[in-house]
Order: structure tokens, then sequence, then C-alpha cells
């Protein structure tokens, strides 16, 4: 199986897993996206379990903070994957 490797397909599927609903083209990239995206924290957890499912990245709970933007998440990833 291969593992997915684009920041911005890991994150938007999964969002799309997690959050169905959520319309990706009106999140402003730079805005809390648990806001953007009304995400509670239960959410934010599915949503980096199901990065780890699709590319074997462990994300700290420590570094949760590193991910309050769709544009920090994608530098997160980026930077990791």
């Amino acid at each position: 199986m291969a593992v997915e490797r684009d920041p911005h397909r890991v994150l938007t599927q999964a969002i799309g897993r997690v959050a169905p609903d959520v319309d990706l083209d009106a999140i402003d990239a730079d805005r809390n996206l648990r806001e953007e995206a009304e995400l509670d924290s239960m959410d934010l957890l599915n949503i980096v379990t199901a990065i780890h499912e699709a590319t074997g990245l462990e994300i700290p709970e420590r570094d949760y903070p590193h991910l309050s933007t769709w544009s920090s998440f994608i530098d997160y990833l980026s930077a990791r994957l």
C-alpha cells in the first residue's frame, strides 16, 4: 500500500473523513481551522488519527498548537512527510 505524501491531499482527505460536510473551499487558510471548519477538539484528534493512518506520521500532542490554521497544518505536514 502506497503512503500518501502530498500534504494538501492528506489534510483534505482527513478532514473529509472526519467532517464530510465541511466546505474546504470556504476555509481561509490563515484563520483558525477549528473555527473555520466548526471542528471541536475530538474532530481535531480524529483528523490527526486519520493523518497517522494515511501516512504513518505520529503527531505528538505537544505539536497540536502548530496545527491552528490550514496553512500551518500544511507547513507542519510538508516538513514531516
